[in-house]
Parts: structure tokens; sequence; C-alpha cells
């Protein structure tokens, strides 16, 4: 079993991501992906995507044990250099990718969320970036989509806490588009990517080339210190001793170094 299922429905792909149990985002899922869109690229029948997690969440992070092996700094600013490009490349995809988030979206799974650009979430539904509570920071461009939805202000509050919001929070705060009942959220998703599918294709690679201008010269550089800063405070103590913590399950003793 791969770790994304491929799903065609009309003119719809729907890939899942089965990644038992938190559906953690490994090197391996991130370039199962990159294939994924690869294939979807090059089928002219294709004109709208729906991502989604299978079992209990969307997608709980990043496969923090993988990037706990890396060695260097550069492994690690080449890890999140790599996560950034693919995520940028779903953000400027000719065809529209739609989220479909319950369970939770954390992390490089919020992350992933943010590069698609249609996102359908449940009421209860958890989106954060809980990267400090580890000793680190997000890698995969999170700190430069997240206040581009929901404003510096915010931006800052869910970093630095890193605590996660609702999914209702999530729409009034302009991260998600459409907050359902739990068992609604994947039909919901369907049936706006059908909806986006009935038009054109060529009306919609037009309509997803021309938003992204709308994107400030700012980002490129952001995420290129992002991947920097990522890459050196992986290598602190205290990133040693979240991701410990984490692990297992108790409350970090940060000493600032």
């Amino acid at each position: 079993m791969g770790l994304l299922a491929y799903e065609v429905k009309d003119n719809v792909v729907v890939l899942t991501i089965q990644s038992p149990p938190a559906n953690a985002l490994s090197s391996n899922l991130l370039s199962d992906l990159s294939d994924n869109l690869d294939k979807i690229e090059t089928d002219f029948g294709v004109k709208a995507v729906v991502l989604k997690g299978e079992g209990k969440f969307f997608s709980a992070g990043a496969d923090i044990k993988e990037f706990t092996s890396q060695q260097n700094a550069s492994d690690y600013q080449s890890l999140s250099e790599k996560g950034q490009q693919l995520f940028d490349r779903i953000e400027q995809f000719p065809i529209p990718v739609i989220a479909a988030i319950h369970g939770a979206a954390l992390g490089g799974g919020l992350e992933l969320a943010m590069a698609c650009h249609i996102r359908i979430v449940t009421e209860h539904a958890k989106l954060g970036l809980p990267e400090v509570t580890l000793g680190i920071i997000p890698g995969f461009a999170g700190t430069q989509r997240l206040p581009n939805y929901v404003g510096t202000a915010k931006a800052y509050e869910m970093i630095l806490t890193g605590q996660p919001i609702s999914g209702s929070e999530a729409k009034a705060a302009g991260l998600a588009n459409q907050v359902v009942e739990e068992e609604d959220v994947f039909d919901k998703a369907l049936e706006l990517a059908e909806t986006i599918a009935a038009g054109s294709k060529l009306s919609i690679n037009a309509v997803m080339g021309l938003i992204p201008y709308a994107k400030t010269d700012q980002f490129a550089s952001g995420i290129q210190a992002e991947a920097k800063a990522f890459a050196g405070i992986f290598g602190s103590e205290d990133a040693k001793e979240g991701v410990q913590a984490f692990i297992e399950k108790r409350k970090p003793n940060f000493r600032d170094k």
C-alpha cells in the first residue's frame, strides 16, 4: 500500500494520505505527493484535486523522528527547503487543490494545508503550528504563509504559543474557507471540486496562473530565511530537549541555549 491513495472521480482526483496513525509527513510521503502531482499535471482530464487524510487526522505534522535522524545543519536546511519547494509547487499548481481537513492539521500538516488553494474544515478540527513547544520552529514556510491568512498579530500568537485553533476559529480568522459538520467535510470538498471542474480547463488554468501574482516578492526571501533559521535552531540543545520531551510525552526543560 502506498502512502497516498489516488482515485479519479470524473474530472477530479482525490488524494488520500494513508500513513497511520498520524499521517505524518515523512520524506517518502512528500516524495509520493510530488510523483502524484507529476501524474495529475500530465492528465488533461483533471480539473481539480481534493487532498484528505485517512483515519483520525488530515495530518498531525512532519515526521519528527525522521527529522532528528539528520546530522548536520545543512541536512536540516536541505530538508526544510525540499518541503518548501514542494509546497510552493502546490501553491503554484495549474489545477486547484482543495484540502479537506478533519481531526488535526498541525505543524507540517497545516503547512501542507496552507499551500492548498482552498481549505474545508470540520468544526472541531485543530489547526496549529506547535513547533515552539518542541524547541524548534516551522520549517515548511509556516512562518510566511500563516500571516497571509490570519494577519501578523494572530500569526504571532499562534506560532509563539504553539496552541491550535478550532475549525470554527480558523474560518473566522480567514484560514479556512468553509466549516462543516464532521461527517460532511469530504463530501463538501468533493462537491466544490466538482463545481470547479464543470468549468473550462482553459479558464481554470488562467485563473490559477494569475492569482499568485498577488503574493509579494518578499515571500521568497522569507522562506529562505526560515530554512536557515530552522537549521540553526534544530542544532540547539533546547531543540534536542524539546523533541526528546515530545517523544517521551513529558514537559520540556528549556535552558535557552
